[in-house]
């Protein structure tokens, strides 16, 4: 005889087996889709949204959670965490019209091909209209779901799990006036690397097996994924075995693809860490996107941005390059991909200009969602903040409000977690440091199993079972975010490379 858990597990294995349908449609969207498919592919989208948000909201799935919570101290840890998690959703859509909902998906899933456009032909005008109307109803939402102070509290909910702007603003205000000493610092130092040095003709075809030798290297497997080309690099998770990385090429610059597939795949050595035991849950996947990206942070610069991985692996980066990068020795590429300096482009950032990206963002999604801003002044007030916080602005929207997706998947709220993620990684950081006797020696000798297997045990294994303060102070007996050992990690590395 069926029990009520195990009924309740096969409902919401149906809704992850939708999922997993939606996330492969997302990925091929993104990966190359024929734009005349675009229109019928978004209808397709919204209609399985639309059945997952009837499943997720249905009275079935109410009276799983009833009955469940009525004997909540008898479940299993597991199926705790997944009735605290079904309870979350449930709640939180049921406060939306599905109509609207629908609405949304088609919406977006339309938009982020626009969006692709708009940047490629440099037109903020063609995405406008698209953008005005995810704002609009962007706000609808988070009036549906209510707040204390501010909308954007709301969307800030389902990235950060209980995290508000109170709570991220000293945090953020904090970390501006470091980065700031520190890159006018760095500025006045008078020392400068040699990162024209880097910029030197690559083939895609060459960038393509540096960047699958780069992820093999850090321990991504192959055999449950996959590297694909995109207009703006992810990370996706259709099911436990099918972990997929994209990335971008720049035939100018290693640097653009190989930095960005350290970074999503630390995404997916996360994803492919979780345990197995989650699968077919909504528990399969990253505690909180803050903690998701320190992961990816963590592998692109704390790891793939220091001197010690390079001493182990930069002779065998050199080998697959050829014989065009003979003349760069270990410092002068270590010292190239840590030029700090202040740029256009967020994804190609260095790692302390690069918060500063998140504060333009920030303050200005805040804006658009509070009504102080409308879109139609984005372009402008984008090229204003940007002169504020980086000393540069764009001269062309491409450069500027067109270059994150974002915006066009409908993510407000998501930016803050890059910064909480580069806040999170440095506490991982200090804490690995502590428990392996020295993170770079470490590194040094090429030993990334250790570092792997740190982290699985202490922030992948557990997905989504545990909030992500709990995961932190798991890891590292710390339980909120907090600003000084990230900056700690930037004065012991960039104050003597930079001879402070």
């Amino acid at each position: 005889m069926e029990t009520t858990e195990s009924k309740f597990g096969e409902y919401v294995r149906r809704i992850q087996h939708f999922q997993e349908a939606l996330s492969l449609m997302a990925w091929d969207l993104r990966t190359g889709a024929p734009k005349n498919g675009v229109e019928a592919r978004a209808e397709a989208i919204g209609t399985l949204s639309d059945e997952v948000f009837a499943l997720v909201t249905s009275e079935r799935m109410g009276e799983f959670l009833t009955d469940l919570e009525s004997r909540f101290d008898g479940l299993d840890s597991k199926t705790a965490a997944l009735v605290r998690e079904c309870r979350r959703e449930f709640d939180r859509y049921r406060k939306i019209p599905r109509d609207r909902y629908r609405a949304f998906v088609v919406l977006t899933a339309r938009a982020e091909s626009v969006w692709e456009e708009a940047r490629d032909r440099d037109d903020f005008a063609l995405f406008r209209p698209y953008l005005e109307e995810i704002v609009a109803m962007t706000r609808e939402f988070a009036e549906y779901w209510g707040y204390e102070k501010e909308p954007y509290d709301a969307l800030l909910d389902p990235y950060e799990p209980g995290v508000r702007t109170a709570d991220i603003d000293p945090l953020f205000a904090e970390l501006k006036a470091e980065t700031v000493r520190l890159v006018e610092a760095i500025a006045d130092s008078g020392h400068r690397p040699n990162a024209a040095a880097l910029i030197r003709p690559v083939t895609r075809e060459t960038q393509r097996e540096v960047c699958r030798w780069a992820l093999e290297t850090i321990g991504y497997d192959f055999s449950g994924g996959r590297l694909d080309d995109t207009a703006h690099p992810f990370q996706i998770t259709l099911n436990p075995g099918d972990v997929r990385v994209t990335t971008r090429y720049d035939e100018r610059d290693i640097r653009t693809a190989l930095f960005s597939v350290l970074h999503e795949g630390g995404h997916a050595l996360y994803e492919q860490g979780i345990d197995k035991e989650l699968a077919g849950t909504p528990l399969y996947a990253g505690a909180s996107l803050g903690i998701h990206e320190s992961q990816s942070r963590f592998w692109e610069n704390v790891v793939g941005r220091s001197r010690a991985f390079w001493q182990r692996y930069y002779g065998e980066l050199r080998d697959r390059l050829g014989g065009g990068w003979d003349d760069v020795d270990l410092e002068t590429f270590y010292a190239g991909i840590n030029d700090i300096r202040p740029s256009l482009i967020r994804t190609e950032a260095d790692e302390v200009t690069y918060n500063l990206h998140i504060f333009l963002r920030y303050d200005l999604e805040r804006a658009l969602v509070s009504g102080a801003l409308a879109v139609r002044d984005l372009p402008g007030a984008w090229r204003e903040k940007s002169r504020e916080l980086l000393g540069i602005e764009p001269s062309r929207d491409a450069e500027g409000v067109l270059q994150d997706v974002h915006w066009a998947s409908g993510s407000f709220g998501y930016f803050p977690t890059y910064t909480l993620g580069n806040v999170y990684a440095a506490q991982f950081r200090e804490a690995l440091d502590r428990d392996l006797g020295g993170l770079d020696p470490v590194l040094a000798a090429g030993d990334l199993a250790r570092v792997r297997g740190w982290l699985r045990e202490r922030v992948h294994r557990p997905g989504k079972q545990l909030a992500p303060l709990d995961v932190l102070a798991r890891a590292t007996g710390v339980d909120h975010p907090a600003a000084e050992p990230l900056v700690r990690y930037w004065r012991g590395k960039f104050v003597p490379l930079y001879r402070l």
